[in-house]
């Protein structure tokens, strides 16, 4: 029940979130560039992944080409966790990851090694990161993710 962690019930205080207090913006740009080369090379390989508040996966959609050609189309997308949706009465997309999908999980190891970065120091920042994304829409401001 990892996504738990970020059904939060007050709002996040700066002591919530050490790790990006001691990071530079440009640090914490850094391991989210590396988290999002990680997540495009697990779909490159059809491998879906799970990172703690919903998951990214390559799913199947018909597109209309020209005047009547439907072309089946894989389109990267990313679900929002049902316990999420839930909790903060989120509406979002119709578009779905199959039940039964098996996620691989965000390798801190080898994001950090990507990037030069210890371990702990990726997955605290992704972790913060994330309840400070939850934060934003407990408090219902509006709130940005990107994904390169």
């Amino acid at each position: 029940a990892k996504m738990m962690k970020y059904l939060l019930f007050k709002s996040l205080g700066p002591d919530d979130l050490p790790t990006l207090k001691q990071l530079t913006t440009n640090e914490i740009c850094k391991v989210w560039a590396g988290t999002s080369k990680y997540i495009r090379k697990q779909l490159f390989e059809k491998k879906p992944v799970e990172i703690g508040i919903g998951a990214f996966a390559l799913v199947l959609v018909h597109a209309t080409v020209g005047q009547d050609k439907v072309l089946p189309v894989e389109r990267p997308v990313f679900q929002l966790c049902r316990f999420m949706k839930k909790f903060y009465k989120l509406k979002c997309e119709k578009t779905k990851i199959p039940e039964e999908t098996p996620f691989v999980q965000l390798d801190f190891e080898q994001i950090g090694a990507d990037i030069h970065f210890r371990r702990e120091i990726v997955e605290q920042c992704i972790h913060e990161t994330l309840l400070c994304f939850a934060g934003a829409i407990r408090d219902k401001r509006e709130v940005e993710l990107s994904f390169r």
